[in-house]
């Protein structure tokens, strides 16, 4: 595509993650930079509101050229500003109960049609891993169907940091630090009741990786404060006490003897447990019992509507005589920041590349590839992209933070 006249189009979807504005700001600039540069002879930014929902009912816009230099302040803002969406386009059903297809249409066509006849060329899309292998889904089929290439070049947002072979994803370093903040406030709460349990439920369906990170984010930040003896306010009153994460087994009765000498001690315990914790478990129990599981378009199962962090907090509760328990989410504060100095560099390392690589047309999702040496950040083939990948955790750093807790 060098040298020529490029249409650009920008989608964001799934849920929000510090990272999808400032995804928009960088690849805006380095657009530009590449059209002063001579490297192509136009480019225009197509923005489609609420991801793909906003392709298939045509609701878009186009950032006028007077103002691609202030996109740059979007990386003051958190969310996303054009809006998010889950929809599969493969899922016809839901698609046509949503009211975005007719009887019988199929949204990948219709989604393909309207990126023909917005003349796209290259089209961003920031989301997960089911974003982006729909995205390419899409390409193929106007390339099958249609005879025409769309170039499509992911960015990988996903707070989860589960994705293979990405060695990191946008977002996730802020919202560990985030999450930080948050429990450096509600971790006050212990002194409000005797026998006080916090339960800290951080995001993360699949992997412990958010949770993990930020417990040790947390105890940076614990590490900095000074305490005075005699007062119940101590830094063990402030400590994290447990990390439960879907890569290592919960014995809810082992950790109860464990936590409960804690409580004994100091009168409160703080838990830090991951959303996707037991969901396994507690998804097996309902449908025993006759209950209906509610899942998204993605077929999976919604986790709010599960609860963990309320299921396995009653239940340690009661094992370690808890006279209060408070079960605090910190993943919507988390996930709605702006993204922080480590996020932004990340991001407009693998917006630079991506440009270069949309501009040499060869599609993909942006990031450092693990598999290759190095880790080199660059357009990774779709059909190497997934989701699920899990916490390390033989890693150093949390083989550490667990025998600092005190946790086996």
């Amino acid at each position: 595509m060098s040298g020529q006249h490029i249409n650009v189009g920008f989608m964001t979807s799934g849920g929000l993650a510090p990272c999808l504005a400032s995804s928009i700001a960088y690849l805006v600039k380095y657009w530009a930079e590449a059209l002063r540069a001579g490297e192509i002879s136009g480019v225009t930014f197509r923005c489609y509101i609420d991801g793909y929902k906003g392709i298939l009912t045509d609701d878009s816009f186009l950032i006028p050229e007077d103002q691609w230099d202030n996109v740059q302040c979007l990386h003051e803002c958190g969310g996303s500003p054009i809006g998010n969406s889950r929809v599969k386009l493969t899922n016809v059903a839901d698609c046509l109960k949503r009211g975005f297809v007719e009887e019988g249409m199929d949204p990948l066509e219709k989604a393909s049609q309207r990126l023909i006849a917005d003349k796209i060329n290259v089209i961003h899309t920031i989301g997960g891993d089911d974003t982006n292998t729909q995205a390419a889904e899409l390409s193929a089929h106007i390339l099958e169907a249609h005879g025409g290439k769309v170039v499509v070049i992911g960015m990988p947002k996903t707070i989860d940091n589960d994705v293979y072979p990405i060695q990191q994803t946008f977002g996730a370093d802020t919202a560990a630090e985030q999450g930080a903040l948050y429990f450096n406030n509600v971790v006050s709460e212990h002194s409000a009741n005797p026998r006080m349990l916090i339960c800290h439920e951080c995001m993360g369906r699949d992997c412990g990786y958010l949770t993990a990170a930020t417990a040790l984010k947390y105890r940076e930040l614990l590490s900095k404060k000074t305490f005075v003896p005699g007062f119940t306010s101590s830094k063990m009153a402030r400590d994290v006490h447990a990390i439960w994460i879907p890569e290592l087994p919960l014995d809810i009765e082992a950790e109860a003897a464990r936590l409960g000498k804690i409580m004994d001690e100091h009168g409160c315990v703080n838990v830090f447990m991951s959303e996707g914790c037991g969901v396994k478990e507690i998804i097996h129990e309902m449908e025993k019992d006759g209950k209906a599981v509610i899942r998204d378009s993605f077929g999976h199962a919604k986790l709010d509507s599960i609860n963990p962090g309320k299921y396995y907090s009653e239940k340690l509760s009661k094992l370690i005589k808890a006279e209060k328990t408070l079960v605090q989410k910190s993943g919507y504060f988390s996930r709605a920041a702006m993204s922080n100095d480590f996020d932004r560099d990340l991001i407009g390392k693998c917006a630079k590349e991506g440009v270069k690589s949309a501009i040499a047309g060869v599609s993909g999702c942006m990031g450092a590839d693990e598999d290759k040496d190095g880790c080199p950040i660059r357009a990774i083939e779709f059909d190497r992209v997934a989701g699920g990948k899990p916490l390390n955790v033989k890693a150093p750093w949390v083989q550490q933070l667990l025998s600092d807790i005190g946790q086996a």
